[in-house]
């Protein structure tokens, strides 16, 4: 796969190449893995209720293709898109869902972290506060969209929501669980993690 370091980026211009890639992509299309940081934004995934949506206030609230419900994305977050055909690996969704959790879960227990999936809200969670969110999109057997993991960053706004659409859920980053990888850090060990489970 390519890998390509974004940056600090807008949400809804970075959704809109993600699924022009996909539009054009071929059968022989490399698969890439953007990584990246995005200003503050809500997303609200396409069975995303306005319920959900609590107190925004000046944060913006974008409407995106991807699946689940709301969350928060912003500086100090890791956001790791892939653009992957499912279908030259065999897999469906479920599937690659499950391995982008692994890959966080395997990261974090390199670090001594006890983290874990539920197979009924999917992300991944410590102690069961949220530390990392997904959705994903499939469209021709080609997926976008992908899995944040809360580095060093702001929480607060996820205050302003219920995040994934659960009342009162708490969210963590590595910082407040006493884990001071870098960004960068973060970014290598998950390519590391992720390429072991494709």
């Amino acid at each position: 796969m390519i890998v390509k370091n974004l940056g600090l980026v807008d949400y809804a211009s970075t959704c809109q190449s993600m699924q022009d890639f996909t539009a054009q992509r071929q059968a022989d299309t490399e698969d890439e893995l953007w990584l990246l940081e995005h200003t503050p934004v809500f997303s609200q995934g396409s069975n995303g209720k306005a319920e959900h949506l609590l107190n925004v206030g000046q944060i913006p609230v974008v409407q995106s293709d991807r699946g689940g419900q709301v969350t928060y994305h912003g500086p100090g977050q890791l956001i790791a898109y892939t653009l992957f055909d499912l279908k030259r690996y065999g897999i469906g969704v479920r599937e690659m869902v499950a391995r982008l959790e692994k890959s966080v879960i395997n990261v974090l227990a390199d670090q001594g972290l006890a983290a874990y999936s539920d197979r009924d809200a999917p992300g991944v969670y410590i102690a069961g506060d949220k530390i990392a969110s997904l959705g994903l999109r499939v469209k021709r057997g080609a997926c976008y969209h992908g899995i944040s993991v809360n580095v060093d960053m702001d929480l607060s706004p996820f205050l302003a929501i219920n995040p994934c659409g659960y009342q009162g859920m708490k969210m963590v980053d590595l910082k407040q669980l006493g884990c001071d990888l870098s960004m960068a850090e973060v970014k290598q060990q998950f390519v590391k993690a992720l390429t072991a489970q494709m």
